[in-house]
């Protein structure tokens, strides 16, 4: 017997999903607004650029109104609330803050935010082209703001590392399953599962693509660092 799914499931699951990335997201702009030692405001700012900045250009770009968090506007409590906790207590704890401490709740923001972006944008009839790139943007703009605002050269497009095609190849595999006649809250949530974690594997195993010298002026190019 076929399982139906009705849209408000689909619904719901895709809000939780939001949510869940919100929340990611929010705790790796926190620590990388701690780990540069920013003011309380500091760190607010950099924890909702994180978590909204790539749903509202995905929204602005779908012509989505109101943006999803007006609409919820309980993921702004939860971002100030994750704010003032993780400020206090990541400062009074006095923990060692690595580049790695921001990249894996990314890693979860990333799975989550790709999958239900590229969902978001099938719902309006986007082709699979434009909705895997309406994921990839969901998911990766809010971070390319959190290291542009900390004065970094954004890691997700510099470090070699498997992040933005980790995300365009989890919107196709949205787009596959729901072409196979998956339920699209169990494509979202099969995809972000896998998006996620080829991330982890892909942090935990160094996995890089393919890397290139200069022979200009410039010199060679050279990876980051990460700790």
């Amino acid at each position: 017997m076929d399982v139906v799914i009705s849209d408000s499931a689909v619904q719901t699951v895709l809000y939780v999903f939001e949510a869940i990335g919100v929340v990611a997201f929010a705790i790796s702009g926190v620590v990388a607004a701690v780990r540069a030692r920013l003011d309380l405001v500091g760190v607010i700012v950099i924890a909702l650029l994180t978590a909204l900045g790539g749903g509202t250009i995905r929204d602005l770009l779908l012509d989505r109104s109101p943006f999803f968090w007006v609409i919820h506007q309980e993921y702004l409590w939860i971002i100030i609330g994750l704010s003032l906790v993780g400020a206090m207590v990541l400062r009074s704890r006095h923990f060692d803050l690595t580049e790695r401490a921001i990249q894996w709740p990314d890693a979860l923001g990333l799975g989550v935010f790709a999958a239900s972006g590229a969902q978001l944008a099938l719902q309006v009839d986007s082709s699979p082209l434009i909705a895997t790139m309406m994921g990839v943007i969901t998911a990766s703009v809010g971070g390319i703001l959190r290291d542009i605002l900390l004065n970094k050269v954004p890691w997700s497009v510099a470090s070699y590392q498997h992040y933005a095609i980790i995300a365009f190849a989890g919107g196709w595999l949205v787009w596959g399953l729901n072409e196979l006649g998956t339920s699209p809250a169990i494509s979202v949530a099969v995809s972000a599962l896998v998006i996620a974690t080829w991330r982890v594997l892909a942090i935990a195993f160094n996995w890089q693509l393919p890397n290139w010298r200069r022979d200009d002026y410039t010199g060679p190019i050279n990876l980051p660092q990460h700790q």
